[in-house]
């Protein structure tokens, strides 16, 4: 496969980083480098924000109606349609995942588009009531500025059209950062941004390293506004830098979300999606379902069947069509996942199955690691409470509902929680004790357009998503006009 060269796209055109340094971008299925990508430092970070900052402060964005922008959300979405498979595959060797997931997540990013692309032109302000009849009173719905957004390498092109789609649609300027192993299929959705007509600079897409080219984003005073999704740790840092000019902030961060499957749970649905919320993409998501809290008289019977189907579970090349799980999306992340089962086994957990790195055969040049899942564990262990961010779940028992709520609440993380039961009073109760700001009811990681995401404690601030997400990137402005005939008005 010949190595593609990308260039970055800055105030509608394609260009290098000032330094004319380079990526190599990696097929994390086989290690070969299938693209090279710009490395943008500070100062190219700069050039972005300012186009960003021009096309905000004097191009037509700001001032073209709803209706026009949402327009163009909507061509927006027409184009991804139209080169879905050529994107999906794209996505796949770049990060890894199954081709089915990677075309699902096309699907899911044009969706996204078209649901902001509708709401456009439903974004209003107020007119409300005051004591004296004589002030008309308004509160204006405006968008914020320049946006600076920094997204992760596990769902590349659908969490750029989480950001993009919201942020566009209340006429805000972007500068868009994809996580630099994962680069590919923005730069492309960079060729469609300019074949459908958005105003140059309205989106500008970079690629570098976060502490550097996202932490100039993050602290750039023509920046009004920073959104984030990855780690928690590094959200602090960016909260920090924020800070420098009080810009606005947003972080979708991490997440070690808890299972609660009790003794009436309909237990062959219960297994499937166990099965789905901790293996889909790798375990590479947020929100997976990596805790799994079973009552005691189905936990044996539970764990069997849940090892049985994880056998199962068809590990290979994610271009092909039967693979269910592909490599994890680089090394480094790789060896965190080892390290994690290696330091699972010091702690006391047992394995019931995996807690290896798969190296036969078609295999062998990948970064491949089975499912892995832990038995006798214990809730203050590392394995438990740290998010490891790959196929790895931790199993326990619990007898009474208390005990159970007690334990999944027991983390510093508060994204998604799940509980199964056929109880629906039960389920109510449940889902009004856990504190996760996303709770889902006999399955696991569903998501909507329609419904904020985002997480409680140290999962992040804001929302995505929705009408929600809306808030993050507009802000309020009164106006008040005086009707009065007298010189102070309400003040006689």
């Amino acid at each position: 496969m010949a190595v593609k060269k990308y260039k970055m796209f800055v105030d509608g055109k394609w260009v290098s980083s000032h330094t004319g340094e380079t990526w190599n971008v990696i097929n994390p299925a086989n290690q070969e480098v299938i693209a090279t990508v710009p490395l943008a430092d500070e100062e190219d970070a700069r050039m972005a924000i300012m186009a960003a900052r021009r096309a905000f402060d004097k191009g037509p964005w700001r001032k073209m109606s709803q209706v026009e922008r949402g327009k163009l959300l909507f061509a927006l979405a027409r184009a991804i349609r139209d080169q879905a498979e050529e994107l999906a595959q794209l996505e796949t060797l770049n990060s890894g995942k199954p081709i089915r997931e990677s075309r699902m997540d096309m699907s899911d990013a044009a969706d996204c588009f078209e649901f902001y692309g509708g709401l456009a032109d439903k974004i209003n302000g107020d007119i409300v009531p005051v004591p004296d009849p004589n002030i008309f009173a308004m509160v204006l719905r405006e968008p914020v500025g320049v946006v600076g957004q920094i997204i992760p390498w596990n769902y590349p092109l659908l969490m750029a059209a989480w950001k993009l789609a919201p942020a566009l649609a209340t006429g805000n300027c972007c500068v868009l950062k994809p996580a630099e192993i994962t680069p590919l299929t923005a730069l492309e959705l960079a060729k469609l941004i300019k074949e459908v007509g958005f105003p140059d600079g309205v989106v500008n897409i970079i690629n570098g390293l976060g502490p550097v080219a996202g932490m100039e984003l993050a602290k750039n005073e023509y920046v009004d506004k920073i959104a984030f999704t990855g780690s928690t740790e590094v959200g602090k840092q960016l909260m920090i830098a924020a800070a420098g000019n009080v810009k606005k902030i947003s972080l979708e961060l991490g997440g070690k979300s808890p299972m609660i499957v009790f003794e009436d749970a309909d237990f062959p649905l219960a297994v499937e999606w166990v099965q789905f919320g901790i293996f889909v993409n790798q375990g590479e998501v947020c929100s997976a379902t990596s805790r799994l809290y079973l009552h005691d008289k189905i936990h044996d019977r539970f764990v069997e069947e849940l090892t049985k189907k994880a056998k199962r579970i068809k590990i290979g090349n994610p271009l092909e069509e039967a693979t269910e799980m592909g490599p994890i999306a680089s090394e480094k992340q790789l060896n965190k996942v080892m390290h994690y089962i290696e330091l699972g086994k010091k702690e006391g957990a047992e394995i019931a199955y995996g807690g290896k790195r798969l190296q036969n055969g078609e295999l062998k040049k990948g970064f491949y690691v089975s499912p892995t899942i832990f038995t006798n564990v214990k809730n203050n262990m590392k394995v438990v409470q740290d998010e490891i961010f790959g196929p790895v779940l931790t199993v326990m028992k619990f007898r009474e509902e208390d005990e159970a709520i007690e334990l999944a609440n027991q983390t510093r993380y508060g994204l998604a929680a799940g509980v199964f039961t056929r109880d629906i009073n039960r389920a109510f109760r449940i889902t009004k004790e856990l504190r996760a700001g996303i709770l889902w009811v006999n399955s696991s990681q569903p998501c909507f357009n329609q419904l904020p995401w985002g997480g409680y404690k140290q999962s992040g601030i804001g929302r995505e998503l929705g009408r929600y997400a809306v808030e993050e990137y507009t802000q309020l402005k009164q106006v008040t006009i005086n009707l009065n005939e007298s010189p102070l008005g309400w003040y006689t």
